[in-house]
């Protein structure tokens, strides 16, 4: 211990090593010090990543690639913001009876942007631990910071997620290169999904990207947003992928080869769903779901599903700012829609409601 007191080292910032005094050479001309640092200090690879090949043995990137239907759950609040656990528990115990094969948790429908990093991680740890036997779940522990991302998805495997959800780097963009860069700092970690949603992130993940880090064993395939002719492009080159627009996933799964589905709608109607994507061809059943799905999607999801979910009574009527309820009109709409496709297809026992503006909570301190 007086040794380590009487030690007169400096750190240089960043690096974490102690520099003796006599290391550093000062330039009376300049204010500034110079230090050469020592190579174990610049090694790009000098942090390890944190990861542990027991756990990754729960699952394999093969088990993800062949899901069908993945639902990228909601999470529901309790009126002073933080988690309603036993509303989760009830929507995630709907999806595993109505035979959904997985779930995105804190994903862009599950609001993981109004969370911070230990909700985060906590509600994917609760749901491994509650769920983990029944149904594959899923971390979207992505960021556009890299830094984030490796720890989060650290995080996300330790607690046992079978896999990762990971976007491209937003608002502040990178190049295509960085972008590389970015995913493959993650890739190694266990099976994951790439999410491309160019209306999202203002920046497109184009093939060329995903054919060079498709050479990496751990990625499963793509969530594709932008359309069905790019789904056709990676499903001729043997790469996995799951359409992310409800609206055109039936004629993904069906006409263009994709695997399935990451969904918005099944949240609503799991088993129909799962009826779109494992019963064939069903043009009649798909035209059917279509005005609902339009009806989600008329504002930024997930404002359309929060709404339909309390009107349906599954979840408290609590919105985190800065969403808020659709309008009135739009309500009863929604009530008229699931009289249509009927009360039976949808989550939940209580019947359909059309609910006042003041029936909503939105909490803006959580």
């Amino acid at each position: 211990m007086d040794t380590l007191k009487s030690y007169t080292g400096v750190c240089f910032r960043g690096s974490g090593f102690p520099v003796h005094p006599s290391n550093l050479t000062t330039n009376k001309n300049s204010r500034n010090s110079y230090w050469r640092p020592t190579q174990a200090a610049v090694k790009s690879n000098f942090h390890l990543p944190m990861r542990s090949f027991e756990m990754k043995n729960r699952t394999c990137t093969e088990d993800i690639k062949c899901l069908r239907l993945i639902t990228a759950i909601k999470t529901p609040y309790l009126p002073d913001g933080r988690f309603d656990l036993e509303a989760y528990d009830a929507l995630v115990n709907m999806q595993i009876e109505s035979g959904v094969e997985g779930v995105i948790v804190g994903g862009t429908t599950g609001e993981g942007q109004l969370m911070s990093w230990e909700e985060h991680i906590m509600l994917i740890a609760h749901t491994v631990n509650c769920f983990g036997g029944k149904i594959k779940v899923i971390g979207n522990t992505g960021s556009n910071s890299t830094r984030e991302a490796i720890h989060a998805t650290e995080q996300g495997f330790a607690v046992g997620m079978h896999g990762a959800l990971h976007i491209n780097p937003y608002y502040g963009k990178t190049s295509l290169d960085g972008m590389v860069a970015h995913f493959q700092s993650v890739l190694s970690m266990g099976p994951t999904i790439i999410y491309n949603v160019p209306s999202r992130t203002g920046q497109d993940i184009p093939p060329h990207v995903i054919q060079n880090l498709a050479q990496n064993t751990c990625l499963a395939g793509v969530k594709e947003c932008v359309g069905n002719d790019r789904i056709k492009e990676y499903t001729d080159n043997r790469i996995v992928v799951w359409s992310g627009n409800d609206d055109q996933c039936h004629d993904a799964r069906w006409g263009y080869g994709a695997t399935g589905v990451i969904s918005v709608a099944s949240n609503l109607i799991p088993g129909l769903m799962r009826e779109l994507m494992f019963g064939g061809k069903n043009p009649t059943l798909n035209s059917k779901l279509l005005p609902l799905i339009d009806w989600l999607f008329h504002m930024p999801n997930p404002i359309g599903l929060n709404t339909a979910l309390a009107q349906l009574g599954v979840v408290r009527p609590v919105f985190r700012l800065p969403f808020v309820p659709l309008p009135l009109e739009k309500r009863i709409e929604f009530a008229n829609l699931v009289k249509e496709i009927g009360r039976q297809h949808f989550v939940g026992t209580e019947d359909v409601q059309v609910l006042d503006d003041n029936d909503f909570f939105l909490v803006s301190r959580y």
